[in-house]
Formats: structure tokens, sequence, C-alpha cells
């Protein structure tokens, strides 16, 4: 009896250690990969075999299946991907997923060749370990770090598999444990254990290593594992269904697309081999299956379920729209998914998405709001304000979303994209808002019918300009974290703020000449505000860039340094500035 509590104890730490390091493993691998896991899963194009191709990719990437649906249930959800879209993405995943089991079958591997020795989890793991430490301990790069925190990862893995291997070894002389996989071989007992052991630790990949575990005890035969192997596929759907509670129904039928297509595979597979058992003895059914027999299995079921079923994919689609109809009232999409959250990597992705729209927009009011100073439009003041009001949203929705997102584990470039986004969305809906000032004194100016004299207009003109060029860079700097172009916004800010003084001057020496009025001097001050202060929110957008978000120095002592030539970027400062003062020279006074 003492016997067994302790083959438990064991059984029960590998499990856990496997567990925790597939886990290590998974988050690790999908921080390597970043950002780029959305930009390649969100452009699809409807060509379902691409999508499939990719799916693929991910998946053997990232390792898990859940997660990369629980993705793709996310970017329907946010209007960024297509039902269509995503059913080869979905169906790539399902054989994606099985390099999983490959890697695990190493710990079947038997012979006394060097070779064989090397790749035997007892041998392959502490080498990994070795590579992992060193990597993780004595170096400074990040995605060193990374590396050797995945390879940390798989040792733990790969002992864990080890250690629940040698555990179960006493399980083969157990009369029990004997009928109980004899039990299995009963194809909808099987798949029900399959389906629900790996609902429970929702993970196919870790239920696929406990089966291969399991193989060690010699007791697991073809018969009783195939059922079990079925019965894993439809399991690991449960994670997608969970994650599409409370998405809009696109989403949900992305989840029950998921589902279908592997009950269908399944039901198909089962009808087909089982079906065909009546007619042919399959004697191989009674063998003992070892741990690279179930990687081969789980890789024939996915592999054949997709070539029967990805020429079906539009039936699919259609079968979930029968089980979830169409809505008589358009459906609303997640601005920022919370399920993305799940994969920071790809929700920090999301989020600078959203800022980059959010600037555009702020953008694309600014220009619609200097042109409203030279020819006043009420339908294009109704698009200054609802850009304006759609910046608000934006910041809103970011806001609460970057708070969520800063409490998970992010890469270092990761967490400096994440530190500007939380420091500068305010500065970027603040750039709406002078839109709307803007296009406010546009709107003075038609209703009192100010003329201001032409060389006032064309000392606007070239200041306009400016503010525009200015935003224009800000907006491209931010959308794509280009350092290069953040560099060339604080030099032109500072001839901003010197064409403001300009015009401020010239004004007092026209009011002093009789050229001008006191009241056309309020407009054009409104102006003139609204000009500077959106090139100071540009400025601080581009400080924070380069900066704030490294955590080297305060915004104002970096701009003290700049300016004093502390800086290497002090040359290129002057010289930015220089170029820029050429560019927006105001013409001569008459």
């Amino acid at each position: 009896m003492t016997t067994y509590i302790f083959k438990i104890i064991t059984l029960l730490g590998g499990l856990a250690l496997f567990l925790f390091g597939m886990d290590v493993m998974g988050k690790s691998l999908e921080r390597q990969a970043g950002g780029k896991l959305q930009t390649i899963l969100a452009k699809m194009s409807s060509n379902v075999f691409k999508g499939f191709l990719l799916g693929l990719g991910v998946t053997a990437v990232i390792q898990s299946s859940s997660a990369t649906t629980v993705m793709v249930v996310g970017f329907v959800n946010s209007g960024i991907m297509t039902l269509k879209q995503a059913v080869g993405v979905i169906m790539g995943s399902n054989i994606g997923t099985t390099v999983t089991a490959w890697i695990l079958s190493l710990s079947g591997l038997e012979g006394d060749s060097f070779l064989v020795q090397i790749f035997k989890p007892s041998t392959l793991a502490p080498l990994i370990a070795i590579i992992g430490i060193v990597l993780f301990m004595f170096t400074k790069s990040e995605k060193k770090k990374g590396i050797g925190t995945i390879c940390l990862g798989f040792m733990a893995l790969m002992t864990g598999m080890d250690l629940m291997s040698s555990s179960m070894s006493f399980l083969k002389s157990e009369a029990w444990f004997a009928e109980l996989m004899i039990s299995f071989s009963n194809p909808i007992v099987g798949i029900l254990f399959g389906a629900v052991l790996t609902a429970v630790i929702q993970s196919s990949s870790a239920s696929i290593g406990i089966l291969q575990g399991l193989c060690g005890t010699g007791v697991v035969t073809f018969g009783s594992a195939i059922p079990i192997i079925l019965g894993q596929n439809i399991g690991t759907c449960v994670t997608a269904m969970m994650g599409a509670i409370g998405a809009n129904r696109n989403a949900r039928r992305t989840a029950l697309v998921h589902l279908l297509f592997n009950v269908v595979g399944v039901t198909i597979f089962v009808v087909a081999f089982y079906g065909l058992g009546l007619f042919i003895d399959w004697r191989f059914l009674d063998n003992t299956a070892a741990a690279w027999d179930i990687a081969v299995i789980h890789t024939f079921f996915n592999v054949a379920a997709t070539c029967v079923l990805i020429p079906m994919n539009g039936l699919l689609v259609k079968l979930a729209y029968l089980f979830i109809p169409k809505e008589q009232t358009p459906q609303k999409t997640e601005l920022l998914d919370e399920r993305l959250l799940a994969t920071p990597a790809v929700a920090v992705q999301r989020a600078h998405e959203i800022a980059g729209q959010m600037a555009a927009d702020a953008a694309e009011a600014m220009r619609l709001a200097i042109g409203l100073t030279k020819k006043f439009d009420p339908a294009v003041m109704e698009q200054v304000i609802e850009l304006e009001n759609r910046t608000d949203h934006y910041e809103d929705a970011l806001g609460t979303y970057l708070v969520k997102l800063s409490d998970r584990k992010l890469s270092v470039r990761d967490n400096r994209i994440l530190n500007t986004l939380l420091y500068t969305t305010s500065d970027i809906e603040r750039i709406g808002d002078h839109a709307l000032a803007i296009a406010k004194a546009a709107l003075e100016i038609e209703e009192k019918k100010i003329e201001f004299s032409k060389q006032a207009k064309g000392e606007l003109a070239v200041l306009e300009q400016a503010v525009l060029d200015i935003v224009d860079r800000t907006v491209a700097a931010y959308s794509s974290f280009d350092l290069e172009q953040a560099i060339k916004i604080e030099p032109q800010e500072q001839v901003v703020d010197s064409l403001v003084r300009e015009v401020k001057s010239r004004h007092v020496r026209r009011l002093r000449d009789g050229l001008c009025t006191v009241e056309y001097g309020f407009v054009l001050e409104d102006l003139l505000t609204a000009c500077e202060r959106t090139a100071d929110h540009c400025s601080n957008v581009a400080i924070e860039m380069l900066q704030v978000s490294e955590g080297k120095l305060e915004a104002h002592e970096y701009l003290n340094a700049l300016k004093a030539g502390e800086l290497h970027e002090s040359a290129a400062f002057s010289e930015h500035f220089a170029q820029y003062k050429a560019k927006y020279a105001f013409p001569e006074e008459k």
C-alpha cells in the first residue's frame, strides 16, 4: 500500500511538472512570436487553403490549438476576421497541434545507439536544461532569455513525461487497470473518456501526453487508444466554446465550427472504421500501442478529417448558421476583445492597431477642420464632430483595456509599446479636441463674415501646413512605432512654436497700423492656440516613444538635454530644425 501511495505521488508530481512545462513553453513561444501572430492570422484572404496553412504554422509554433482557436474567436468578435476566413485556420490548427505528440513520442525511444540515447528524455531533458539555464541566467538579450525559458519549459515537460511513464509502470500488473483500458475499446466509452479528460485539463496536447505516458504500462492497446484520441479532439473544443460566451454571433459560430469540424470528423471516422470492422478483422486493435503510435494515430485522424472536410468548409459554415441564425439587426463587434488578453503579445498588437486608428481619425479631423477655415461646409463640420467623438470612444476603450493588459507578462518591446500607449492616448485624443476647436473657429469666421487680410491668409496657410505635416508624421511614427520618424517631430514642433509667435507679432503690428481689428484677433488667437497645442501633443507622443517608455529620462529632462546639445540626438535636432525653419518660411511683410 505504501508503495502505491509513493507511486501516485510521483505520478501526480510528474503530471504537475508536465503541465507546468507545457504552459511555460507555450507562453514563452507566444511571447517570442509577439504581435506577428495577429499580423499572420488577421490578414487572411478568403482562400480557405491559405488560412489552413497559416493556422497549421501558428499552432505548430505556439503548441496550442486551443490558444489559436480562442484568438480566432476574438478576431472574429472584433471584426478583424470573417467566419469564412476562420474556418481554414481552425482546420489547420488541428493538424498543427499534432507536433506536440511527436515531440512527446521521444519518451518511447528504444535502442543502445548514441543517437537514440541522446534523444531519450532522460538525456535530452538535462541537455536542454543546461542550454536553457545558461541562456536565461547569463545573457542580457531578451530574445536569448526567451529562448532559454522555452528550453526550461521543454525540460520540465519532458521530465514530467518521464516521471509519469516510470511511475505508472506498476499499473501493468493491476487487473482493474487492464479491465479499465479494455472498457475504453468500446468506442462510445473511449470517446467520452477522452473528451471529458481533455475538457477538464483544457489541452488536447496535455491529454495526448498523458495517454502516451500510459503506454509505458504496456496495457494500452490500439483498440482502447483510438476512441480516446477521437474523444480528445472533441474535448479540446471546450476552451473555444467557453471563450465564445458573451461574444457576438459570428464569434459563437466560429467556436461552433471548431466543434462541428471535430464532431463530424469523429463521426465519419467511427462509422467508416468500425463499420468496416464488421467485415474486416482489425487484428492490430489488440496490439500494445507505443508513444509514437499515439502520435501516428493522432496525426492520421486530423489529416484525414481535414482532407475530407476542407472541401466541405462551406457546409460547416451553413451548419453554424443553422444552429445560430442570422440576426435581424447588425451585430456589434468588440473594439478590443478581452479574449485576446489570453495571448498578451497579440493583445498589445491589437491595442496598438486601435491606437493607430485613433491617431488616423484625429489626423483626418485636423485635415478637415483646417480645410473649413478656407471654405466652410456644415457637412464637413459634422464629420469633424463625428471623428472627435470617435477618438473619445477609442480613448475610453483603450484606457480600460491597457490597464488590464499591464498585469500580463510581456516581452521588453511589447512592454515599451504598452507603456507608450498608456501615456499617449490622451495626447492623441487631445489632437481631435483641437481639431474641433479649429472647426468651431471656422464656424465663427463663417457666421461673422470675417475676412483676414491677404498677408494673414498667407501666414496661416504656412502655419496650418506645418501643423498638418507634424500631425501626419506623428501618426506615421505612432502607428508603426518608428523611432526614426519620432526623432524628427520635436524640431518640427519648435518650428511651429516659432511660427505662432511670428504670426502673433505680425498681427500686433497690423493692429497698430490699423490693418486689422481686435475682433479678428480673438478668432486668430483661437486658431493659433489650437495649432500650437496640437504640435505640443505631437511632441509629447514623440518624446514618450523615444524616452519614457524605455525608462531613460523624464520628458522635461530629455527636452532640456536635447536643446542644450547634451544628447547624441542633438546634432540631428539642430539639422532638422534648420530644414523645417527653411521649409515653413512666411512671405515677406509688405
